[in-house]
């Protein structure tokens, strides 16, 4: 549960990054990203609090197809909405992130 928070922290700055950029004030699909990473993990905040490491896993991978959709999505509709590059390291940022949940998803699987 620490290691899958610590990845999510950077899709917290990614979806705070597009909150809060001009382009989000003119771009539905660009907040409808941007809404997605916030449901994600506004999903798990009940776990978390509760540290209740089971609750927050089984959480996690019942949205996780919505989290890597969002991904996808923010990927291909970047170069339409900017090619800055802090859009292009957002991107990157997003999809190095959520490989990691994945990673660790899978994992505890496993286990």
């Amino acid at each position: 549960m620490q290691r899958l928070d610590s990845a999510l922290t950077h899709v917290w700055m990614v979806r705070t990054f597009i909150k809060h950029s001009e382009e989000a004030e003119e771009d539905d699909e660009l907040r409808d990203v941007q809404r997605t990473l916030y449901d994600y993990l506004l999903s798990l905040g009940t776990a978390w609090k509760e540290q209740d490491g089971d609750a927050y896993v089984r959480q996690a991978k019942k949205k996780l197809t919505k989290l890597q959709a969002a991904t996808v999505d923010f990927a291909e509709i970047q170069p339409e909405i900017s090619t800055h590059m802090n859009f292009q390291m957002a991107v990157r940022s997003l999809q190095t992130a959520v490989e990691e949940v994945a990673r660790l998803l899978e994992t505890s699987k496993q286990q």
